[in-house]
């Protein structure tokens, strides 16, 4: 053979390599229940031609300017906690669906994580103990059931704006523990100001960008919306040299669904084409990037057939259009 068959050969070899390294994260975030996750639960995501799983315990404060956090306690769902989580993970490994540990807060009334405060040095430090505590009881964990991927925070900006040293330590933490890939769930306003993507694998998103303010925008018009976002976020995993990962992502089945998506009200006019297209959209638009990872669709409930449907105006896809689109794009990708 000769030099040049050689060099020939090995370029398409590494081709090879590369294709593997690019599979897409097909994901779903999966909701933590009262329940144990049944085999005919987990089947569910298999039909969804999903790859991937975001498991979530949670840790629950009182108010965004008080530091105690709680967590893997018996008042908690069963999902929630650590042998939830481990009850979780053993069925959908033997499914072959891949996991993302995915810890997150709960601030009471539903207060947004990012504006979460302390007024002295005291609470900061308090509120750092119990986060570090929080994150790794659940990394540890991540480490003993093998799962390939942990995420460190979610929707955290005030907490990280404040206290940078202490997120970076805390990465350097995992680290020890955890052996498997990193990243933090940005919010879709907050991701370009997150300091420490460079100690990361992924840059996370969740995308919750606005893109119309039409009632049922077009496929066209929300891919048209997508694209100074889109620029923005191509640009940043360039000057990282990081993929890009939505953490989360999807849309309310209602009125006026991409104009402000990362809000859920109350009594909303159901509908379906608004949330179809704009799944479409994100997906057509994102999955054939090669700096791009893949996403969790926002939400998955283990009682498939109790969830979403016709009537429901919430952001499950379940046994709405959304969820053909989903299932057969993740199919072909």
């Amino acid at each position: 053979m000769t030099r040049s068959m050689v060099l020939i050969v090995l370029g398409m070899l590494q081709l090879g390599c590369a294709a593997q390294t690019y599979r897409k994260i097909n994901g779903v975030s999966f909701v933590a229940s009262r329940e144990k996750v049944a085999q005919e639960h987990v089947q569910e995501v298999v039909r969804l031609n999903a790859t991937h799983a975001a498991v979530m315990p949670f840790g629950f404060m009182r108010e965004t300017n008080k530091p105690i956090l709680v967590f893997n306690s018996d008042r908690q769902w069963f999902g929630e906690t650590r042998d939830g989580i481990t009850q979780y993970v053993g069925m959908l490994h033997q499914n072959g669906i891949e996991v993302m540990m995915k810890p997150q807060i709960w601030i009471r009334g539903g207060e947004f994580t990012g504006k979460l405060t302390m007024q002295s040095e005291e609470d900061w430090k308090r509120l750092e103990s119990d986060y570090t505590d929080f994150i790794m009881t659940y990394a540890s964990a991540a480490a003993e059931l093998k799962i390939g991927l942990f995420c460190i925070g979610t929707e955290l900006e005030s907490f990280v704006k404040n206290r940078p040293e202490f997120w970076k330590e805390l990465i350097r933490k995992v680290r020890s523990v955890f052996p498997g890939k990193l990243t933090y769930a940005a919010n879709w306003d907050e991701y370009g100001r997150t300091p420490f993507w460079e100690d990361l694998d992924y840059i996370g998103i969740d995308a919750y960008f606005p893109l119309s303010g039409e009632q049922t925008p077009s496929v066209a018009a929300l891919k048209s919306g997508w694209q100074q976002h889109k620029t923005q976020i191509a640009s940043l995993a360039e000057l990282k040299d990081k993929p890009i990962l939505f953490t989360e992502y999807g849309y309310r089945s209602s009125d006026y669904a991409a104009k402000r998506p990362w809000e859920e009200g109350e009594d909303e006019k159901v509908n379906l084409t608004a949330q179809a297209n704009a799944t479409r959209a994100i997906l057509e638009e994102f999955w054939k990037e090669d700096w791009f990872a893949g996403g969790f669709i926002w939400k998955w409930f283990l009682l498939h057939k109790e969830s979403g449907g016709d009537q429901d105006a919430r952001f499950t896809p379940q046994n709405k259009p959304a969820q053909m689109v989903i299932r057969d794009f993740y199919k072909q990708n």
